[in-house]
């Protein structure tokens, strides 16, 4: 069992920092929305590729966080089914969730990596701003292994949790 908590506090670690990118997208998307809306509106300036910018900004958000939302409980989970289920049948539940969400994560980072690869060699860039995109690309397949790590670890100790837990 130390080998897993270990594996999950690397867990944690990692989505720690994937959760500072995600924050520090957060607030580009706040700071460049208020810069536009009071350029446009106060200035008749709007800010020039904002919409690129909040476009990207909204990916690092979402991708970044995912991790530690997952870790903190904060996903959305149907349990009233789960609570009235034995519990034998509950972690026979979970384990196939588990098992599901791990392979439709580790398809997802593949995709992404695939598709990042795709951007980078066709050249593709932003509509206004022209800036590229692959780059976001790639940090959002990455951002999505600690999901992978994380569902494995659940996976892993529903078969060495005895069953009276």
């Amino acid at each position: 069992m130390a080998a897993l908590e270990r594996f999950d506090r690397f867990n944690e670690k990692i989505s720690g920092w994937m959760e500072w990118i995600g924050f520090a997208g957060i607030l580009v998307l706040i700071l460049v929305t208020t810069i536009d809306v009071m350029g446009s509106k106060l200035f008749v300036k709007p800010l020039f590729g904002a919409l690129d910018i909040v476009m990207l900004a909204q990916l690092l958000a979402a991708t970044c966080t995912v991790t530690a939302a997952l870790i903190a409980g904060r996903h959305v989970r149907v349990d009233f089914f789960l609570d009235i289920m034995p519990k034998r049948l509950r972690r026979v539940v979970d384990g196939i969730v588990y098992f599901l969400a791990f392979v439709l994560f580790a398809i997802i980072v593949w995709r992404l990596l695939v598709y990042a690869y795709n951007l980078q060699m066709d050249g593709e860039v932003s509509g206004t701003a022209r800036i590229a995109l692959y780059p976001f690309g790639y940090l959002a397949g990455i951002a999505c292994i600690p999901v992978c790590l994380v569902y494995l670890s659940r996976l892993i100790k529903l078969f060495v949790r005895s069953p009276q837990k």
